[in-house]
């Protein structure tokens, strides 16, 4: 199934067009890349919101420019900070049969043991850089972290096998911990108990 967007050609830069494109529904963006200059257009925010739920980040689609169909993936987009809106895109024009780079999410699955045993998970890196086919690109990488135990962790080099793609990350790179819980010493009505010192220093007080 081919996922059409439809496009027009942008011809203002102008900030108040482009406020005026937002406010009737409108998106500003760009495509560029393979075959394809650097053009400025216009898509339709609900049509954009819409296919990028049913693709995924990094889903190919087909832009159709005004009957000039463009296969490509979202590359950046800008959001207001205040509402979340997306307020500019920018479409990367791909090749079919040629290897791209691109950012894919990490998602850790699964309960921990070290997590059952009190210990805290701890993500350290949040997304991969990829190369891969535009049609071989996963939404995310998921990551497994079921079997890791406290002061346990999993790195890209035993995940890289589980993966057709190529991560451009070093084995020795870190994804995700477990911490060992930190405990604070109590005393038996729920108080923090002194240490001896502060509680010395606390009785030569009071004698003064």
């Amino acid at each position: 199934m081919v996922n059409v967007l439809k496009a027009k050609k942008r011809t203002s830069t102008k900030r108040s067009y482009l406020r005026s494109l937002r406010e009737q529904g409108g998106i500003p963006a760009v495509v560029y890349g393979y075959q394809t200059d650097n053009t400025p257009i216009s898509i339709d925010n609900t049509e954009f919101i819409k296919l990028m739920r049913d693709v995924g980040r990094n889903g190919v689609i087909q832009l159709d420019l005004e009957g000039k169909k463009i296969n490509a993936i979202l590359h950046e987009y800008q959001e207001d900070p205040i509402k979340s809106d997306v307020i500019h895109a920018d479409f990367l024009s791909v090749d079919l049969s040629q290897e791209i780079e691109a950012t894919v999410r990490i998602e850790l699955t699964g309960e921990a043991v070290g997590v059952k045993n009190g210990g805290v998970a701890q993500q350290i890196l949040h997304e991969v850089t990829v190369t891969a086919k535009p049609d071989d690109l996963p939404e995310v990488i998921a990551v497994d972290i079921s079997g890791l135990d406290i002061a346990d962790s999993i790195s890209i080099g035993e995940i890289r096998g589980n993966y057709s793609i190529t991560i451009n990350h070093e084995d020795d790179e870190t994804i995700a911990t477990i911490l060992t819980p930190t405990v604070e010493q109590e005393s038996e009505d729920g108080e923090d108990v002194s240490a001896p010192e502060e509680a010395e220093e606390n009785k030569d007080t009071e004698e003064e």
